[in-house]
Parts: C-alpha cells; sequence; structure tokens
C-alpha cells in the first residue's frame, strides 16, 4: 500500500525547465496530487432579516470551513469544520455543528475503532451581533424551533458555563450518572436552552425528541438504562415559558412519530409498550393538550372497532396535524405476521418464486421488501371532535397526498393496482386519481379511465392538475364544481419536449408554481412561461412570446425555502439560458404585468436558482463560467453584486482551458452542436491530440465550472485539457431504431469537422464514455479505424442478452428501456430482431482495430456485468488489445474514492501511451497477476 502511496505522489508531471530572468514561470498542468484540496460552495442560507449569509467552503477531501458573513461581506465569523449551520428565527443567531477533524476519524477508522469511540461532533452557537462562540461537545443531533430562537440538542452534558451548571433538581429526569456507555446504549442526554438567555434545561437518557414550531415545549422520550430505578421511562412534554415538566406516557417501550400542531398546543405519537419477548408488538396512537392533563389521551388502540380486523395505527407512518390543528393524520397497517420461532433455520430451503402473476417482478419486491414491510395506509383522526376516524388509503388506493394547506377537505390519492404488470416493457404504469374526503372518506374520480398522467394537488387543494400523455395537455379538475378542464389546447405550442427522439411520450417541461389562492398554474413550454387559470381554461402567455422569438428558456423556483405559492405583488426572477450562446442569465416581471420580462443579465456565465430572505428582498446565489468556480454572491438587483466567497486560488497556478461552441452539418443533413475545450496555453502553430467524450447533448454545459476531480469513470475535462489535449463534447439526436448508426452520423461527422483544423492531430484521436456513453464508443470503433485509443466505461454491447436482463439497483427488467426509452429501438426483441442485431456492437466486434479499455464493475446495478465480459472475451478471442477493469463491490459509477482516484490515474497514463507516446505502464504493458492483487497495481512504467 505504501508503494502505491508514493507513487500517486509521483505521478505528477516533471518539473519544466528554470525560466530566464524576468519571465513568468510556465503555468503547471494538472495532476493527479491536486484534486483533494479544489473546493466547493455548499449550504448557503440567508439569515430572514437579510443582513446575514453563511455557507461553507468545502474541499473535496479533508476539512471544510464555514463561514458566517454580513451580507455586505464583513466576516463575522470562520468556523474550521462547521457543518449543517442554520440562522435562528430571529435572525440572531447561528446554529451549527463542528465535525471532527479529518485525519482524527481517518486514523480511528484505520484503528477499526468502534462507532461509540469514533470522533464525536460538536455544537456552535455564534451570536451574530457580538461574535460571541458557544461550544458543546459530543452532540449527536440538534433542532432549532422554526419561529423562536430555542435550541434543543442530544448529547451528553456540556461543560461552557456556570450559568447552564444552575439548573433546579427538577430540571432533570435524574442526576447526571458516570455510567456514559449505558446511557449511550438506552439514550442521551437532552439539553434544551432559549439562546437570548436563561437557565438550560437537562434530561437524561433521551432516545429522540421534538420542538414545536413556536418553540414553546418540546416532548422527548426517555428510556431507563438497564437496572436504574430512579429514571422513568415514557414521553415527556416540557413547556419553556412556565418550566412545567410531565410524564404524558408512562411505561418502557418505543415512541415514535413525536408531532407538535402548527401552534405548539397539541401533541401527538404513537407508541408500543408490550414485553419485549411479545411476538407482535402493535402500536397505539395518543394525543395530549400541551397546557393539559397530567396523562396522554388513547386516541386509538390494536383491535379498535373502526380499525379493519387485524389492523392497528402504524410506528412507521407519519403523524402530522392540519394546519388549523382540528385534523391529526397517521398511519395504519395489518398488524405484523409474527415468526414462527420454533423453525430451525438450516432445516428449512431459500428460495425467491417468481411468478407471472405477480404484480412487480421479484428484484423489485426485495429491493423495496424494507420499505413494504413498514408499508401504512394515511388515515385522518379529530381529536378535539370525539375522535372521529376515517381510513383515506387502503390496499387498492394506496399512495396519497395532502394539500400544503393540510386544512383542505380532500387529499389526492393516485393508484395504479392491477396496471402494475405492463411496467416490465413500458417503463412505466397506467394511474387513476381520486379525491378522497377527510370527513367522509368519499372517494371522487379524477380520470376514470386508467392513463399515463402526471397528477398533483393544488396548495390549497382547490384543483387537481395534471399532464395527459396521450393527448399531450395539461388538465385540472375543480374540486368544487367537479368540472374538468383543458388547460393548454389553444395555446398552440406544445407543452413536452419538442425535441423528443425516444420512441416513447414526450416528457412535460413542467410546472413551475401556484399562484395565490390556487388563483392560477404557471406551466413551461420550451421557451416561454404560461399562466393558466385552472378554473376557467383561460391561458395567457406570461413571458409575452419572448422566449420563443428570441430563444430565451425561461426557468422559475420559488426562492425562499418554504415558499407555497406567489404572492400576487411578486417580482418574478426568471433564470434564462439563450438557446444559440448557451449564456445564462436573469430577466424579471412582475406577476400582476402584461407587459415582457425585463433583461437583469445575460452573457457568458451560468447562475444557480436564487435564494431569497425571507423578509427582505436579498438574493444569493452562485456564478460561474469555464474559468471561474462558482463563487457565491449576494445582491439585491443582480446588478449590484457583493461576491462572498473566493474559492480554489491555486487555479492561477495551472494550465486552465477554455471552452468555445461549434458547428457542423452531418452526412445526414443535420445541423449539429458540440463544445470544444482547449488548453489555455493553446498555440495554433501545435498539433494536439484530442479526445472525444459525449454522452446525449451537453453543449448546454458551455459556461459550467469542471473542476478537476477523481471521476465515478466520466472524462474529467479539466485534467486532459490542462495537460495538453482537446476535448470534444459534441450533442447527439437519434434516428428511432438507429440508435448507434445516430452515434457515428453527430460524431464521427463533428470529428471530421474539427480535423480540418491544422491545430488536431488526426492521427492520435480518442474516445471515451460512460454507461449509455460506453455504449456508443464500443459502437463506434466497429464502425471505423481513425479512432487511435477507445474507453467505454460500463458499455452493453449485445442488446439481445442485455434486452430481458434486470437493472439490480431497481429490480426492474431492461425491456423498457430498449423499447420505449434510452436504447431507442421502439420494439421487442422478437419484433425487431434485425435492429437489436445491427446496433449490438457485438456481432461487429472482428472490425475492430482500436486498442479499448473497458470498465466493468461486479456490483453494476444498471448495465450487466455481464456485458463488459462479453466484450472482452470476445475482443481477447480476436487477438484484439483489450482490457477489463473490474472495481469489487462497485456499483455503474464509481463511488469510493480511492477508486476514483485509481481510474482517474490508469486513464490518463492509456490516452498519454495511444495519444501521445508515451511508456505504457505495467497494467497496460504486462498486467498484474491475481496473486499480486492488493499489492502490486501495476501503475509504475513498464521495464521491457
Amino acid at each position: 500500500m505504501l508503494k502505491y502511496l508514493l507513487l500517486l505522489a509521483g505521478l505528477a508531471s516533471l518539473p519544466a525547465s528554470l525560466p530566464a530572468l524576468g519571465q513568468q514561470a510556465p503555468k503547471k498542468p494538472l495532476d493527479h496530487t491536486v484534486y483533494d484540496q479544489w473546493q466547493s460552495v455548499a449550504n448557503q442560507h440567508l439569515s430572514a432579516n437579510g443582513q446575514y449569509v453563511l455557507y461553507q467552503v468545502k474541499p473535496q477531501q479533508g476539512d471544510g470551513v464555514l463561514y458566517i458573513k454580513t451580507t455586505g461581506g464583513r466576516l463575522v465569523r470562520q468556523v474550521p469544520r462547521g457543518d449543517s449551520a442554520q440562522f435562528s428565527a430571529d435572525s440572531r443567531y447561528a446554529v451549527f455543528s463542528i465535525k471532527p477533524r479529518y485525519q482524527d476519524v481517518r486514523q480511528a477508522r484505520i484503528k477499526k475503532k468502534k462507532p461509540d469511540q469514533m470522533p464525536k461532533d460538536s455544537l456552535g452557537v455564534l451570536a451574530l451581533a457580538t461574535g460571541q462562540l458557544t461550544k458543546y461537545a459530543n452532540v449527536k443531533s440538534f433542532q432549532l424551533a422554526e419561529e423562536a430562537p430555542v435550541l434543543a440538542f442530544l448529547g451528553p452534558k456540556p461543560a461552557v458555563k456556570d450559568s447552564l451548571k444552575k439548573a433546579a433538581p427538577v430540571d432533570t429526569v435524574k442526576k447526571i450518572t458516570d455510567k456514559l456507555l449505558e446511557v449511550k446504549k438506552e439514550g442521551a442526554l437532552l439539553t434544551v436552552l432559549r439562546l437570548t438567555g436563561g437557565p438550560a434545561r437537562t434530561f437524561e437518557a433521551v432516545t429522540d425528541y421534538q420542538l414545536s414550531k413556536p418553540g414553546n415545549a418540546v416532548a422527548f422520550a426517555v428510556a431507563a438504562p438497564r437496572g436504574d430505578k430512579a429514571t422513568k421511562s415514557g414521553l415527556f412534554v416540557l413547556e419553556l415559558a412556565s418550566g412545567r415538566l410531565r410524564r404524558v406516557s408512562a411505561g418502557k417501550g418505543v415512541y415514535k412519530n413525536l408531532a407538535f400542531d402548527d401552534a405548539g398546543q397539541q401533541l401527538a405519537f404513537t407508541a408500543e409498550k408490550f414485553p419485549e419477548k411479545a411476538l407482535v408488538k402493535p402500536f397505539s396512537l395518543y394525543y395530549a393538550a400541551v397546557a393539559g392533563a397530567d396523562s396522554a389521551r388513547l386516541l386509538l388502540a390494536p383491535g379498535a372497532s373502526v380499525l379493519k380486523r387485524g389492523w392497528s395505527p402504524s410506528g412507521f407512518g407519519k403523524v402530522a396535524f392540519s394546519d388549523n390543528g382540528e385534523k391529526l393524520f397517521f398511519g395504519t397497517a395489518p398488524d405484523p405476521v409474527p415468526q414462527d420461532t420454533t423453525l430451525v433455520d438450516f432445516e428449512h430451503a431459500k428460495l425467491d418464486i417468481w411468478n407471472y402473476k405477480d404484480d412487480y417482478l421479484q428484484p423489485m419486491q426485495l429491493k423495496t421488501l424494507k420499505k413494504d414491510l413498514q408499508r401504512n395506509y394515511l388515515a385522518v383522526i379529530y381529536p378535539r371532535a370525539g375522535g372521529k376516524f376515517v381510513q383515506l388509503e387502503d390496499e387498492y388506493l394506496r399512495d396519497s397526498f395532502v394539500a400544503e394547506q393540510r386544512d383542505a377537505e380532500y387529499v389526492l390519492a393516485v393508484t395504479d393496482t392491477a396496471k402494475r404488470v405492463a411496467m416490465q416493457w413500458q417503463g412505466n404504469t397506467l394511474k387513476q386519481a381520486y379525491l378522497v374526503s377527510t370527513r367522509t372518506g368519499e372517494r371522487i374520480a379524477i380520470n376514470p379511465k386508467a392513463a399515463k398522467s402526471r397528477f398533483q394537488l393544488s396548495p390549497q387543494g382547490r384543483y387537481v392538475v395534471w399532464y395527459d400523455y396521450e393527448q399531450k395537455n395539461w388538465f385540472s379538475f375543480d374540486v368544487a364544481t367537479r368540472k374538468t378542464t383543458n388547460l393548454t389546447a389553444k395555446t398552440g405550442v406544445a407543452m413536452a419536449d419538442e425535441e423528443n427522439d425516444s420512441p416513447d411520450d414526450p416528457q412535460p417541461y413542467g410546472v413551475a408554481a401556484w399562484t395565490k389562492n390556487d388563483e392560477a398554474l404557471l406551466v413551461y413550454d420550451r421557451y416561454d412561461i404560461w399562466k393558466l387559470n385552472p378554473r376557467t381554461g383561460a391561458a395567457t402567455n406570461f413571458t409575452a412570446g419572448l422566449g420563443r422569438r428570441q430563444r430565451l428558456r425561461f426557468r422559475y423556483e420559488l426562492p425562499i425555502p418554504k415558499q407555497k405559492f406567489i404572492e400576487p405583488k411578486a417580482e418574478l426572477w426568471l433564470l434564462t439560458q439563450a438557446d444559440s450562446t448557451k449564456q445564462w442569465g436573469y430577466y424579471k416581471k412582475s406577476l400582476a404585468s402584461a407587459q415582457a420580462p425585463q433583461r437583469v443579465a445575460l452573457g457568458p456565465v451560468s447562475y444557480s436558482p436564487l435564494l431569497q430572505a425571507k423578509h427582505a428582498p436579498v438574493f444569493a446565489y452562485t456564478k460561474q463560467s469555464v474559468q471561474a468556480p462558482p463563487d457565491l454572491y449576494v445582491s439585491r438587483d443582480l446588478v449590484h453584486e457583493t461576491r462572498l466567497s473566493s474559492i480554489n486560488p491555486q487555479q492561477k497556478d495551472y494550465n486552465w482551458f477554455t471552452a468555445e461552441l461549434v458547428h457542423w452539418t452531418t452526412p445526414r443533413g443535420h445541423a449539429a452542436t458540440g463544445i470544444l475545450y482547449k488548453p489555455e496555453n493553446f498555440d495554433p502553430a501545435k498539433k494536439y491530440p484530442m479526445v472525444v467524450y459525449f454522452y446525449e447533448k451537453l453543449s448546454e454545459n458551455l459556461y459550467h465550472y469542471n473542476a478537476p476531480a477523481p471521476t465515478p469513470s466520466r472524462l474529467d475535462l479539466a485534467l486532459f485539457a490542462s495537460n495538453g489535449y482537446l476535448v470534444f463534447t459534441p450533442d447527439i439526436s437519434y434516428t428511432i431504431g438507429e440508435p448507434g448508426p445516430s452515434a457515428v452520423d453527430f460524431i464521427n461527422s463533428g470529428v471530421e469537422s474539427l480535423k480540418k483544423n491544422a491545430w488536431v492531430d488526426g492521427a492520435h484521436i480518442g474516445l471515451q464514455g460512460q454507461s449509455w456513453g460506453g455504449y456508443q464508443v464500443a459502437y463506434l470503433i466497429t464502425q471505423t479505424p481513425m479512432y487511435a485509443a477507445a474507453w467505454a466505461g460500463a458499455p452493453v454491447v449485445n442488446m439481445t442478452s442485455a434486452y430481458g436482463g434486470i437493472r439490480w439497483e431497481s429490480g426492474m427488467s431492461r425491456q423498457f428501456q430498449y423499447e420505449h426509452t434510452q436504447s431507442r429501438i421502439g420494439g421487442t426483441l422478437w419484433e425487431k430482431p434485425d435492429l437489436y442485431i445491427r446496433n449490438s456492437p457485438l456481432f461487429s466486434l472482428p472490425k475492430v482495430q482500436t486498442p479499448v479499455v473497458i470498465m466493468a464493475n461486479d456490483a453494476d446495478g444498471a448495465v450487466p456485468w455481464y456485458q463488459g465480459i462479453e466484450m472482452f472475451t470476445d475482443l481477447r478471442r480476436l487477438g484484439k488489445p483489450v482490457w477489463l477493469l473490474q472495481y469489487n463491490g462497485e456499483a455503474h459509477n464509481l463511488v469510493k474514492r480511492e477508486n476514483r482516484k485509481d481510474i482517474s490515474i490508469r486513464e490518463l497514463q492509456f490516452f498519454d501511451h495511444y495519444l501521445k507516446g508515451a511508456p505504457a505502464p505495467v497494467w497496460l504493458d504486462k498486467g498484474v497477476p491475481a496473486v499480486e492483487k492488493g499489492r502490486n497495481w501495476g501503475l509504475e512504467v513498464s521495464s521491457k
């Protein structure tokens, strides 16, 4: 292993010769040692008053830094390893976890420490006005009240200030004990405090807790450690204003789903209190008024007459009150089947039984097994109205959606029961939608005939809207009148993908947002945004057709976290991309205005969606380009802006790269577009090798910042361009039934067009692609000898054998992919066998003249591992130069960072050898025997 690590460090390029006196030293090419230090901005938040912003600067590996600044740019505090930060509701405090040092965690992992011996998080509380930072050690989790500066956190008792130690005897369920390990097994210490001052309250052996939204109360479950007779197990409620503490439910058991209403006046939870050895442990539902009686009221017990026989409240269903607190939503479920403890494990068969009548294939059932064991069915009860109960879901109608305004009478339920088998070849199911009354249980059918549709409930619950794939329009259903209206039939434009090149219904462009009181719905066409009246069907082009006229794509996201709709007087900031130049920017338009959007900014950069302060017109966003990393900015108008971060200053020391759009016409007459990346020190008098990387369409990423990073199996654009390669990423459009020839049409013609430039080394061009890109690499090298090297990650080479296989990550059959989606054959194997064979590289492998590396991992859940094996063994038999990299236990794309670093090294070595004439490494020249696995990685240069 030491040899491997030393080799990694030594793979950096050799130093250039020293410059003459007075000359600037040439910039270094990127190498494999730079990855860990490269930074990104993450987890940015604005305070509600718009005066403060926080964000993390995170290296790819190592310790990040949390920055807390004013929106004017003044640094308030810099916190090493700060994470998961939030502002308090009053904008006076920032609360965050502080992660252990990366090196400490690494050493603990090396020493194989147990989980309870690993380094722990701390908690930080920063007073923004004074800059005072208070820390608490060994904190497992924390919660901030949504509407008040109240904090609760779980972990051992801190030793911070004397004021935190002045708690009266009533403050703890029992005195703190030194039996920390025992406490950890049963629970941990809960601390509750007001950030504005006052004594902290601490409670031991807490396993779960929940703060109310207004911060007036906290509920928590206590599990007394074994042998501890002083601690009382149960569910407790603490009222913060009065200090009143009471046990609302007594006894050992499992307490889950603690939920307050929005006003913090009601509490509900589920619990089971059966003996530890009981074979079946169904839950009960409990209710308590926060300022009410000492004991919670049992709302619903197992076997209650209102429940189905053998059903109980579920411990896995989410418990939630309606906005007005009148209704309580929760889940019910059949009681678990008791396990027969008399069975001897080794005397019974272990098998999966596949039946053609099953709704879902066995692999899908096994993938969703945990979810299915926890499946529960939505119900509602009225705690303050005599406990009235309504079951909303059942085995037939088992997927429902509650409106954002949870007081709405109806929930939306969608079912595909008895329509699921066809998912095997269609990739989706036909659905029927119903409105279910939370008062009576009445079910109102939205679409009497099952259809391919996407349904959603409006925020106030007044309408159901959906896109119908067959009719290719948006529809609404008025809950009050029960009338269905076609909303987009008269718009005269398509509401679904105009560029669809798959043998399936085009996907809708989607919904932007609703306006207040469900008065209007904003939906997208290719370019513009339409304002639709869900009651009358009146449709107005909200962006006044500017998008289509100027080929500008307008999109919108609600900018304030947890915002549910657009206010009537709101000004909408529309994220915009110009089709022809791929530039990004923002236009703005008032919701009430009939005028076209006004341009604010549009240029050779790309923007993130805006984040807006809750109570102030202040925005935070990132902006980036090929040369500029995505730094964080704040602004009120997106014209006068303040840059808050300045990440990756080390970039100036390296040879970076540029990007430009290129255009050409394919042999079939298609107008084509791609991106050409060039080294920053590009010299048109020189010749450059080129690597072609592709998937489907990538040109919209023209102004995307590509940080050097160990690849999950794609091409590291930054690394290659910095090291003297041209990188070409062509867009591809497809003809149904001809995915392979379509790739040839676009990719090869794009390469031929670029080869006309004297600075392209036409004899040294390589291909790289992953997954669908890997398939296209495999196909291309069977059609032409012009590529000097190829790298195919997770390729499908035999569509006939892959057609009926399983995508193991989801358990789904692969048939739908060939008949309807990406593989684009458009029919079954027995309907169009010639197309499956014609588009399969396997049947043309004797034509291959290009050296090729295949990555095929043994835990790939998307492309069958054996596809890579078929390609390797057949090319090997044909005597072709071929290598296969199989990362043990890895998925379709590499996950483990050590494997990503490894493949990045090998990929550059491979192309350097075949496109630049560099010496071959051992793994490429001689291979690495299995007996040397784990001791020799073969990365050093081979000695002949």
